[in-house]
């Protein structure tokens, strides 16, 4: 790239997750250098952390995937519906062996610091104190790549394995063992019905119970597998057109208000055939009514809960009550709620009859019980969207971390860029959508290499982002989200507004104004000459 500073590379990127995989492609074509950073001892990204019992993805396999080649969408076969952690790492490995792209990524390397330099370059430095200058600084980590580790008492006592669970270690005995599982979301859901086979006991501390939704995982056959093949151009259209990136189709035309209950309960039933489809190609008002939202949830409750629980005071305990279905993420099932019929399993509601006091050298203690275990596992999730950023030291054109300018509030422009940053990108950094990830990572792939591109055909070398353009983008956000029910996420304590954070005030961390939307906003952006950043020929 053509420019008055040497630099060792024109990009660094740090993650070498299905965003960095993307990167490397699309910057590639731009024509620039680059090299991919990640900590991590493997390529995978999540996929290299998240090595729990049962850990999978929760989008089908084959839109949860890279849509830049047509080669590797015909090449590679998905062996079910939801992909394990193994094969998805495999599948990253296989695209990383077909484009020759290990050459641009660099393993076991930690990124501690990138500082914004006046000669408008980066100065990267690893954890062992190399160093490197790039003229752009992009993150590639991912909005849940960062664990949540409570702040519980005693935690440094206990005599056994402790840890969180995206640090699951491999060569760990669990059979035969007492685990407790403190943390109840997404992976313990995946992973309790696992660990129940084989320990001896298995004990969920409990805070907020979820909706979860049915997996219906199914092998992938043939003539699955052909159908998909012959239709990707309609699949890939349907995510990069869909309100959350999916490969849904497009809205029914029915709503709840305008049917009877037996229609309801028909449609329901007929669209129950497990993924989230099932909310978005019943009825187009169960994400904006209360009523209909109400009916989904009941609808839910009755046909994963009530019916799978025998115990009915347990059933209680396992019923969300309080919030919306969607204000807190709902995972998928494979078996977690008929895995509380287990004498092996049990349940503590940590959050009104049994609040956890102190780790101890041999388990937990609540304020009624003493439970002991050979294992505790934080499943405790991570520090969404901004974690991993805050966690190095990122430092900008007036000197102040982005861990700092975040204190109060996590804004930025369409999640990609932010004021006071020059020449640094993020792929869905906050106040991106929660969406399907490789759909939006492809997005904003895109806006990165083409914003790089229209500075090297206008000579400029540094882009400042508009501070205008970051007040409106977050006053957008904010107005988008108090008009939705995601609103009334408040009340929990939902990742997804960072309320599970003890060092940080809730705040509003995803546009919900439709990934397809914002889709869009960013090609208006791109088609206008990327209007929200300022280009320079040299630093101010």
């Amino acid at each position: 790239m053509q420019n008055n500073q040497h630099v060792d590379y024109d990009a660094i990127v740090v993650g070498a997750g299905f965003a960095g995989i993307t990167l490397i492609h699309y910057l590639r074509e731009a024509g620039l250098s680059l090299k991919v950073f990640d900590r991590a001892t493997d390529i995978g990204g999540t996929w290299a952390w998240n090595k729990y019992p049962g850990a999978a993805t929760d989008s089908e396999g084959y839109y949860y995937c890279l849509t830049f080649s047509e080669e590797v969408l015909q090449e590679w076969t998905w062996s079910r519906r939801y992909p394990g952690w193994k094969e998805t790492q495999n599948y990253l490995r296989f695209v990383a062996d077909k484009f020759d792209m290990w050459r641009d990524i660099q393993f076991d390397t930690e990124i501690k610091s990138a500082e914004y330099q006046d000669n408008g370059t980066w100065l990267v430095t690893t954890g062992s104190g190399e160093t490197y200058t790039c003229r752009y600084f992009i993150s590639g980590m991912g909005m849940i790549s960062e664990p949540q580790i409570p702040n519980l008492k005693g935690m440094d006592t206990f005599k056994g394995p402790l840890f969180h669970s995206s640090r699951w270690p491999e060569e760990l005995e669990y059979e035969g063992k007492r685990i407790g599982i403190i943390g109840a979301g997404a992976t313990t859901v995946q992973m309790l019905p696992e660990l129940a086979k084989v320990a001896a006991d298995v004990t969920v501390f409990q805070r907020t119970p979820n909706f979860v939704m049915p997996a219906m995982q199914k092998p992938m056959t043939p003539e699955w597998e052909k159908e998909i093949k012959e239709n990707y151009d309609e699949i890939i259209a349907k995510c990069r057109n869909h309100v959350f990136g999916m490969a849904f189709n497009p809205p029914s035309g029915r709503t709840i208000a305008d049917s009877t209950p037996e229609e309801i309960r028909q449609v329901f039933e007929e669209n129950w055939h497990g993924s989230f489809r099932w909310v978005f190609e019943t009825f187009d008002d169960l994400l904006a009514s209360p009523e209909a939202n109400q009916a989904a949830a009941d609808f839910i409750i009755e046909k994963m809960i009530k019916a799978k629980v025998d115990d009915p005071e347990l059933a209680d305990l396992l019923t969300p009550k309080g919030y919306p279905l969607f204000a807190k993420r709902p995972p998928l099932d494979h078996g977690y709620y008929e895995t509380f019929n287990r004498d092996n399993v049990h349940l503590v509601d940590i959050k009104d009859r049994e609040p956890i006091e102190t780790i101890t050298e041999t388990g937990v203690r609540t304020s009624e019980h003493e439970y002991e275990f050979d294992i505790i596992v934080l499943a405790t999730g991570f520090n969404a969207y901004t974690g991993a950023l805050e966690a190095m030291d990122i430092v900008g054109a007036t000197g102040e971390t982005l861990r700092d300018k975040w204190q109060d509030q996590s804004s930025s422009i369409m999640g990609v860029a932010v004021s006071g940053y020059p020449n640094f990108f993020m792929v869905t950094g906050p106040q991106a959508p929660f969406a399907n990830l490789p759909t939006s990572i492809d997005q904003n792939a895109q806006y990165i290499a083409n914003c790089i591109k229209q500075m090297k055909r206008e000579g400029k070398e540094v882009f400042y982002p508009s501070q205008q353009a970051e007040d409106e983008w977050t006053a957008h956000t904010a107005e988008i989200h108090e008009q939705t029910l995601m609103a009334e996420g408040d009340k929990v304590n939902s990742w997804m507004m960072g309320a599970n954070r003890e060092d940080r005030k809730p705040r509003v961390l995803i546009y919900f104004g439709g990934a397809n939307v914002y889709y869009d906003k960013l090609k208006e952006s791109a088609d206008n000459g990327f209007p929200e950043l300022e280009f320079a020929e040299h630093a101010a």
